[in-house]
């Protein structure tokens, strides 16, 4: 997969780039003097998200991770400074890259019953894909050209992406494929500057048993890898509406020990997360029993509609493993 950004490099003699290289090779001392002349990264979204990083956010599908992307989007374009969410940057201008919700299914969210509409300050700028594009041999080079002039033509410095998989046309779930849109990211931040937020999902459906953990986001190591931070959201057994949002990874402060639970609510015209209060995410989770008789019911009903069904084919749909399918089948007589 190759990207080609429609910036132009500027032509480097031979000599500079052999004194240019690859590697810049500095003293420790070197380096700090360097850093004290840059600014200190302000928060974006509380702990969770700091300037001049590229950031995922991963969850399960339904979950709610689009709607807690779009307030985060809301705050920073306001400049909102109060909230667990809260942005210490100024407000300015944000690219949200929505290539899930229909314009119908936005409005519904963020209105009440089709009136009475949500007012978002004209900071917030969203990007659909056109649906009159048709030439989709070209597709990835023309997206990626078009996200790079957006960012040119506004001067925003940040940019969220729901979700990575739009961003190519093949599958994404495997590290071969997340390895050069990682890459991409990466470069494009460098280039401009930018803070990169990142949506991804789960490959499989969770085991609601086990906490949540970076291997349960699809392409789990190479994402991960090339991301300053990650965090993610997971259904609490305390309530049908309630989340959770788990810290994974932190380079620009200390990892959270704790989650923050939300109620993921509508009192009026705006969807979105409000929080409720910090708890360790073992009082969130399925009780290892009530999982396991769930679990036996889905073998169960897999079982008497498809005899045949491997054991592979099983723990894949449910999201566990072989060893685990076996080990109920064999205890219960499934």
């Amino acid at each position: 997969m190759k990207f080609e950004p429609i910036t132009k490099q500027k032509t480097v003699p031979k000599q500079q780039e052999v004194e240019q290289g690859l590697l810049l090779v500095r003293s420790a001392n070197e380096c700090i003097q360097n850093a004290k002349s840059q600014p200190i990264p302000l928060k974006l979204c509380g702990e969770l998200w700091f300037e001049g990083e590229v950031s995922i956010l991963f969850a399960d599908t339904n979950v709610g991770k689009s709607i807690l992307v779009v307030q985060i989007a809301d705050n920073i374009s306001r400049g909102i400074q109060a909230g667990v969410f809260h942005s210490e940057a100024p407000a300015q201008y944000i690219l949200y890259l929505d290539f899930e919700l229909s314009d119908k299914q936005f409005e519904k969210r963020y209105s009440v019953e089709w009136e009475h509409h949500y007012q978002w300050d004209n900071h917030f700028l969203r990007v659909q894909i056109n649906a009159n594009f048709s030439d989709f041999v070209e597709f990835e080079k023309q997206l990626f050209a078009e996200i790079e002039a957006s960012i040119q033509q506004y001067g925003s410095k940040i940019l969220i992406v729901d979700n990575i998989t739009y961003l190519s046309m093949e599958s994404n779930e495997s590290s071969k494929n997340a390895l050069p849109l990682m890459k991409y990211l990466t470069k494009l931040k460098n280039q401009f500057g930018l803070s990169l937020l990142v949506l991804a999902h789960t490959p499989k459906r969770l085991n609601p048993s086990n906490p949540l953990s970076i291997n349960d986001l699809a392409g789990s190591r190479q994402l991960a890898n090339f991301a300053d931070s990650v965090f993610c959201i997971g259904r609490s057994n305390q309530g049908s509406s309630i989340r959770y949002i788990k810290q994974l990874k932190a380079r620009s402060c200390a990892m959270m020990e704790e989650v923050w639970v939300c109620d993921l609510s509508k009192p009026y015209n705006f969807l979105g997360f409000e929080f409720l209060n910090t708890d360790y995410e073992y009082n969130h989770l399925k009780p290892k029993k009530e999982a396991d008789e769930e679990m036996k019911t889905m073998i169960s009903t897999m079982k008497a509609e498809t005899p045949d069904i491997s054991l592979s084919k099983m723990a894949e749909a449910i999201g566990t493993n072989k060893m685990k399918i076996k080990r109920l089948i064999d205890k219960n007589n499934l």
